[in-house]
């Protein structure tokens, strides 16, 4: 298999406020397939035309946010010819946009959070009283939870969606649904083992995500095997109904009654130290280097 990979780039970097992240992201996939012996090399778009690719075989995306996740790198990869890992274009344009997924999540019936759309001429007083409060403002296409802030007073809204602006112009306001927060990484036609995510923060923020020490991870997750099951099956359909393909992760949030709610979808998951889609797949039996060795094994087009 590995013979049959031929020259690999590995995506990294870019241009959108991931790319720090992505940096890490892309340093761990191509020191763990350089150990497995593919002939992989670093490609950084925001310092190498993409004309540059040509003579890869495959292309292993380890880009996050614009220009990476969001349908831009895999349209122009298709035109190419060149494989690469993760969902196509369509998935990866949608995934990228919450309000988009979840309009799509709500016509098939899965369960995500009440939401409310904002602009300037919102009226921010009726929307803390129809969400309640705690409730999230966020860009609707960023990642990482940049720009996303937890309104707990009444009144903040408004400043909060100014903040919020400041990194996207589609703004949500969403339901606090306060009863845990995980996540379920897909691997081609399965749904990984459940992580729970215990921050030490108020939320899952960037902070907790990729500088802290002090956020807990608990996989499998303790949730009844009945509840653990339903919830993949339901992943895999939230997974599948934007188109994703190949590898993902859709996180969820749970109520203090036990019901989950769907919360967006990651189409090209971290692959950092942190990163919760190799912590699930070590649970399942799965090294990083394997993984990433699988991941690259399903690259394709279209």
């Amino acid at each position: 298999m590995k013979q049959d990979f031929g020259k690999v780039a590995v995506l990294m970097g870019g241009v959108s406020g991931e790319r720090e992240v992505s940096l890490n992201s892309g340093k761990g996939v191509l020191a763990a397939l350089r150990g497995q012996g593919v002939d992989a090399h670093a490609f950084d778009p925001a310092e190498e035309p993409l004309d540059a690719l040509k003579g890869f075989k495959r292309v292993f995306i380890a880009l996050h946010g614009g220009y990476g996740e969001d349908g831009a790198i895999q349209g122009a990869l298709e035109i190419m010819g060149i494989p690469y890992t993760g969902p196509g274009v369509m998935a990866s344009a949608i995934g990228m946009d919450k309000f988009r997924t979840k309009l799509i999540w709500q016509a098939a019936g899965l369960p995500t959070p009440d939401y409310v759309l904002l602009d300037e001429d919102s009226d921010f007083a009726a929307v803390e009283k129809r969400l309640g409060l705690p409730l999230f403002v966020k860009p609707a296409r960023e990642g990482s939870s940049i720009g996303v802030f937890m309104v707990t007073q009444v009144g903040g809204l408004k400043d909060a969606f100014a903040a919020a602006r400041e990194h996207g112009s589609l703004i949500m306001a969403e339901k606090g649904v306060m009863g845990g927060e995980y996540t379920v990484a897909i691997l081609g036609d399965n749904a990984l083992p459940i992580v729970k995510i215990e921050p030490a923060t108020a939320f899952y923020d960037y902070e907790a995500k990729y500088l802290r020490d002090d956020t807990r991870y608990v996989c499998p997750a303790d949730l009844p095997a009945a509840k653990a099951a339903e919830i993949q099956c339901g992943a895999k359909k939230a997974f599948q109904a934007i188109g994703g393909a190949g590898w993902g992760r859709v996180d969820f949030l749970m109520d203090d009654a036990g019901k989950h709610y769907f919360l967006e979808v990651n189409t090209a998951p971290g692959m950092t130290s942190h990163s919760l889609a190799p912590m699930s797949a070590r649970q399942a039996g799965l090294s990083f280097e394997a993984l990433c060795l699988k991941i690259l094994a399903g690259a394709r087009l279209g």
